[in-house]
């Protein structure tokens, strides 16, 4: 019979102090009954069978403990099936009374218990690993020597899956130079089996002994040179002092056996990780060749593809994705919507972003299907879509109604942008991004008074927030108002953010304004030179020309314009000084 994977076992009792069985117990709860009868630890009497106790006293006492369990009174159950335990010896009636201490959290109890099974029933396999995961949760490792020894003897046709859960099982103790020493006992009569030398392995990297761990991985290698397993254990302890040699060492490895699927796989990735797309691209190809259904193939293939701009690959290999059994198809279609989208195919990718249900992409998925639909004039539809997933998300509301409004400002609906902020500023009064929203949309309706009310408010919750101070510096500036307090707040920008080229470009606007033509193309220039924006441009045009450069002010736009020709600020700056 196979042995039950320990790991089960183990993780089973870690999450609920005891071993899952069919029937899982209600919450323990302590009430004032309960709490007069703790359950005993084994008393000294001598335990009768279960045969010498009477039927209708056995089913009374199961009957009690059950209620008692279902009523929440889990002391007082654990009482009764603690005592009908060591009495009976019953195995099904040890095994309840093991579960039920364990969720009552009496380890010391489940322990004594677990020892007692294995004594009625030494050869019980599923006794012994009650144990096992009983002293596992103690932290009682080196009592585990001689119960794993017995349960590896027991099942030597699974002998070498089960050395490989034995790291599994023992994931979660915090001692790892115990856990090597255990794994080292446990596996000694097993010298000839790989699979015991790659446990060993896996316990010296987690306990940091690497020697040791190089030692053992490559021995497994040599016992079974076609497993991949050790050989991407290999690459992992490579990987964490020379990770350059990790690439050759698969490379030899593959040399020598090329049908290696793992470990082609983790080629793949590790040239994608040098950059290597090329190496990464015929690989992966390969792999595609010889393992077309593969979802783990199929789905890097797919994203490479995606990430080189290879749209046709990347989007037969996402759809094949969705032919296969991949667990997230909201992820495969989200990356079509992007696939499509690249494509300009804006309909489709419409329509694949839609397909996006609750997951991790659904909030990007139902921005992007937002944006395209306002671009395709449907904006009272993308504003739908943004409202209904505000509603499915209320703690997104926030981010969706901001996304919302810029739809609004893109379109030039301002005094419906500005509304949506408003209403989002009534339930979230001192949210600093969307006192910052709702100031540049009242500035496109000429609101002057409320944007300097809503950017003082922004300074007064985040005196460090440069972009606040340059936007109040330049609507001062743009509308030429107070100059010298507008470049009091611009200089404050630029000491918090001195490389910013909107802010240098505000500044050089302020000295324009103020009549310092030389020195605003000075700081246009500077902001130019870091970032080459249309409205920059149009800015230094108009400078150039005020000095009377008027054909490099020309030239200056012209390129700006071949460049941004949509840009509102740099068109108008064209029609004023054409010719």
């Amino acid at each position: 019979m196979k042995m039950i994977p320990l790991a089960v076992l183990v993780a089973a009792l870690a999450a609920n102090g005891a071993l899952a069985a069919d029937a899982t117990p209600a919450p323990v709860a302590k009430s004032r009954a309960a709490k007069a009868e703790r359950a005993p630890r084994a008393p000294a009497a001598v335990p009768t069978s279960a045969a010498e106790l009477p039927a209708g006293q056995v089913a009374y006492q199961v009957l009690l403990a059950e209620i008692a369990l279902r009523r929440g009174y889990g002391d007082l159950a654990l009482s009764v099936y603690a005592e009908l335990a060591l009495r009976s010896r019953d195995p099904q009636v040890l095994a309840r009374a093991i579960e039920v201490a364990g969720f009552a959290r009496r380890m010391d109890l489940a322990h004594e218990l677990a020892q007692l099974w294995v004594e009625t029933e030494p050869e019980s396999v599923t006794a012994r690993q009650t144990l096992v995961g009983v002293l596992i949760v103690l932290n009682r490792l080196d009592d585990l020597v001689p119960h794993l020894s017995k349960l590896l003897e027991q099942d030597k046709d699974n002998l070498g899956d089960n050395l490989s859960r034995l790291n599994r099982m023992l994931v979660r103790q915090p001692d790892k130079s115990a856990v090597l020493r255990l794994v080292q006992r446990v596996t000694q009569p097993y010298q000839g089996v790989a699979e015991a030398h790659f446990a060993v392995a896996q316990a010296a990297l987690a306990a940091g002994d690497r020697p040791l761990a190089q030692e053992s991985v490559r021995r497994a290698q040599e016992l079974r040179p076609e497993w991949e397993m050790p050989v991407l254990l290999e690459a992992q302890i490579v990987s964490a002092e020379a990770p350059a040699k990790v690439v050759p060492l698969l490379e030899r490895y593959l040399s020598r056996h090329p049908n290696a699927k793992d470990v082609r796989l983790h080629l793949a990735r590790a040239y994608v990780g040098d950059k290597r797309f090329s190496d990464a691209s015929a690989e992966f190809r390969r792999l595609l060749r010889d393992f077309p259904n593969s979802v783990e193939v199929v789905y890097p293939v797919a994203i490479l593809a995606l990430q080189q701009n290879d749209l046709d690959t990347a989007e037969t290999q996402l759809k094949h994705l969705l032919e296969l059994e991949f667990g997230d198809r909201n992820l495969v279609n989200y990356y079509l919507g992007q696939v499509m989208e690249a494509r300009k195919n804006e309909a489709a990718a419409i329509d694949y972003y839609g397909q996006v249900g609750l997951s991790e992409p659904f909030l990007n998925a139902r921005n992007r299907q937002a944006m395209l639909l306002a671009r395709a004039g449907k904006l009272d539809e993308a504003r739908q879509v943004l409202q209904q997933t505000a509603t499915m998300h209320p703690t997104e509301r926030v981010a969706l109604g901001q996304s919302e409004a810029q739809l609004l400002r893109d379109a030039k609906r301002y005094a419906e942008a500005l509304e949506v902020l408003e209403r989002l500023l009534k339930s979230n009064p001192g949210n600093a991004e969307l006192l910052y929203d709702s100031a540049l949309v009242a500035d496109r309706l000429d609101k002057v008074a409320l944007v300097e009310e809503r950017l003082r408010q922004v300074i007064a919750l985040q005196p460090e927030n440069a972009h606040a101070y340059n936007a109040l510096g330049y609507t001062f500036a743009e509308r030429n108002m107070r100059l010298d307090e507008a470049r009091e707040l611009v200089a404050r920008a630029l000491a918090l953010l001195p490389d910013d080229a909107f802010i240098i470009d505000s500044m050089g606007w302020v000295l324009y304004r103020q009549g310092d033509l030389a020195g605003a193309l000075i700081q246009l220039q500077k902001a130019y030179g870091l970032r080459q924006d249309p409205e920059i441009a149009a800015h230094m045009g108009e400078v150039l020309w005020g000095l009377g450069r008027q054909d490099e002010a020309r030239r200056v736009l012209r390129e700006a314009a071949r460049k941004d020709p949509d840009n509102e600020a740099l068109a108008a700056a064209v029609k004023k000084f054409q010719p």
